[in-house]
């Protein structure tokens, strides 16, 4: 049996396997290293467009809600779980970072589209 390193839906390192599957934590995809993957039509369109982590497409003004828990670099505070977001404005930041709002309690930040869903 092959040993993947990553997941292949995630990219996630925190894998394992269970009996003829690879399973991963993060993202409960499970997959067979025995099956081909999956083909780049099945990939998502590089349209240009922002889409949350559901592939919903995201506008200025959407609310959306946090779907990971999000630490922030260089302080002690997080962004839980089921935190709703409103009105946000979608930006072209640096390092994925396409979402700009502020959060009652934490103030004015950025995050990634892919770490939030459409409320």
């Amino acid at each position: 049996m092959q040993d993947p390193t990553q997941c292949p839906q995630c990219q996630s390192e925190n894998i394992y396997a269970d009996g003829n599957l690879w399973v991963c934590p993060e993202c409960s995809h499970e997959w067979s290293p025995h099956q081909p993957q999956a083909s780049k039509s099945e990939a998502p369109v590089d349209d240009g467009l922002i889409r949350d982590a559901n592939g919903n497409v995201l506008s200025d003004g959407d609310s959306v809600t946090v779907i990971k828990e999000l630490k922030i670099k260089g302080s002690s505070s997080v962004v839980k779980v089921g935190t709703k977001v409103k009105n946000i404005r979608l930006v072209d930041g640096g390092g994925g970072h396409d979402i700009a709002c502020k959060i009652e309690g934490l103030g004015a930040i950025n995050l990634k589209s892919e770490f939030v869903r459409k409320a």
